[in-house]
């Protein structure tokens, strides 16, 4: 009866322990599925709140700063436009897009907007002026400018603008807000 006793009590352990590892190894398919359900729609606040402080720093020290636009080259169509149409269209910019970007409104269409600047901030002001290699480009992939650019900063800031471009502004947005509305209204007409 003892060894009867303890296989008993041996294979409920088992059963038990089995149990545990099971529910241990569900625990991240429930809090993907969770997070599914609940947080997806959550994800864009973080690079939208990012964003909207690095742009809108750069829009004010621009607004309270001199024009410094004469001294740089700007690829095309941007050299067609004068360097103080080019200082106000980018400090408008930046001051413009973080506030909506903050409110989730015309999420797509700002980042998009911001990535040229990027893009046109990177040709003009980070990029290296001169290389030879890959090896001497990648050196530009930095914080600060040693001498080989420094487009790490904006390069990031600019697959962040990215994926609020294909992904949108997500649930606390104005996006959002219209085109619940939107949708409501198409139902009901």
């Amino acid at each position: 009866m003892n060894n009867l006793t303890t296989s008993h009590h041996g294979s409920r352990a088992a059963s038990l322990i089995s149990s545990g590892i099971e529910q241990v190894c569900a625990l991240p398919g429930k809090l993907s599925g969770w997070f599914d359900r609940n947080a997806y729609g959550l994800a864009p606040i973080f690079l939208r709140l990012l964003l909207t402080y690095e742009f809108g720093e750069a829009g004010l020290e621009k607004l309270k700063g001199e024009n410094w636009f004469a001294d740089v080259s700007f690829p095309f169509p941007f050299n067609l436009l004068t360097a103080d149409f080019n200082w106000t269209l980018a400090t408008g910019l930046e001051i413009i897009a973080p506030l909506a970007l903050i409110l989730g409104f015309m999420t797509r269409f700002f980042s998009a907007a911001l990535m040229v600047l990027t893009v046109v901030a990177i040709a003009v002001v980070h990029w290296p002026a001169e290389w030879h290699t890959l090896t001497e480009l990648w050196k530009g992939y930095a914080i600060t400018d040693q001498g080989y650019g420094n487009f790490k900063l904006p390069l990031m800031y600019f697959l962040m603008l990215a994926t609020l471009l294909f992904s949108g502004a997500g649930r606390l947005s104005v996006d959002a807000w219209l085109h619940f509305r939107l949708c409501q209204r198409l139902e009901h007409s």
